[in-house]
């Protein structure tokens, strides 16, 4: 199958080149003239812009974007609608809200195209691993691209299926990462617990090893933590400073608009959001509120 892709960012380049890798042929484009070279080295098709790559297909046309999610969809989807022809597909592979997707998928459908959202999950290890691939969109067209997602999910067979109708893809795909980080959070701080009791000097990456077969908690995450902690062991150098993509914080607001208790997801997005708060406001208000009703001590700085 031949598609075109938009945005060759690190995600977008290894997921076109596994698809080469797998017979496909993908037309590329990014607005880092660099990564479109560095794409063309893995196979790609290199183009000079979003006309050029259309102009490169046939239809029915497929151009899969890879970029990040909101403005960027949005600009690109005004320049694409206007050149694709009725029949033409395209996939958005963001971290999209799925309100957007289901907004985007109404001018798909004025203009006669079609939108597939695909959430994708995978991260660096996706092109020689594979990608996890949730699919939101119309069932014969998802049938229609069922090829490419073969190609990109670990086995043609596991990794990937059709979520639901357009918009299902990036509501699981929100929901994925909204548990991605109540297990990261969880990780976390059980470490921190192991790391604090120095008694024991305990080798945590040699804890995860242990954990990685037989345990109940074995997962990739740990695996990756083990990784993590045997490069690293005490994370030096690394701020505790942990961003959010949006999709945690997405998740938390749709559980509260579903009346869904989700306390750990909503727990662990709290904690991000504190590790960026280099003044800690709060907490120096806490230690001052406990001096003024209880005479408590306050430890200055400096």
């Amino acid at each position: 199958m031949r598609i075109g892709m938009v945005g060759l960012g690190k995600m977008g380049a290894n997921m076109a080149a596994r698809l080469v890798e797998h017979g496909h042929e993908v037309v590329g484009f990014d607005l880092d003239p660099d990564s479109v070279v560095r794409a063309e080295a893995d196979g790609v098709e290199g183009a000079s812009s979003v006309d050029d790559l259309v102009a490169r297909l046939e239809p029915p046309r497929v151009v899969w974007l890879m970029v990040p999610a909101g403005k960027p969809v949005d600009s690109l989807m005004s320049q694409l609608l206007p050149i694709l022809a009725p029949g033409d597909v395209i996939v958005d592979g963001g971290n999209s809200n799925y309100r957007d997707t289901l907004r985007r998928s109404e001018a798909c459908a004025a203009a006669g195209c079609h939108l597939v959202d695909v959430g994708v999950s995978g991260g660096v290890w996706g092109r020689t691993e594979g990608y996890s691939l949730m699919v939101g969109g119309d069932a014969d067209v998802v049938a229609r691209l069922r090829p490419l997602f073969e190609a990109l999910a670990p086995r043609p067979d596991e990794g990937w299926g059709r979520t639901g109708p357009t918009g299902s893809g990036h509501f699981v795909k929100m929901v994925h990462n909204g548990i991605e980080y109540g297990l990261m959070q969880a990780y976390a701080e059980g470490f921190a617990i192991l790391e604090a009791k120095e008694e024991f000097d305990l080798d945590l990456a040699g804890v995860a090893a242990i954990w990685q077969r037989g345990s109940v908690i074995r997962s990739w995450l740990l695996d990756l933590a083990r990784l993590a902690l045997e490069e690293n062991p005490d994370m030096e150098g690394i701020a505790p400073y942990v961003p959010d993509s949006g999709e945690g914080r997405w998740t938390v607001f749709e559980a509260i608009e579903l009346d869904v208790a989700a306390p750990v997801i909503a727990l662990s997005l709290m904690q991000r959001i504190e590790s960026r708060d280099e003044l800690e406001f709060s907490d120096r208000l806490v230690a001052a509120l406990r001096h003024q009703f209880g005479g408590h001590a306050v430890k200055r700085e400096g």
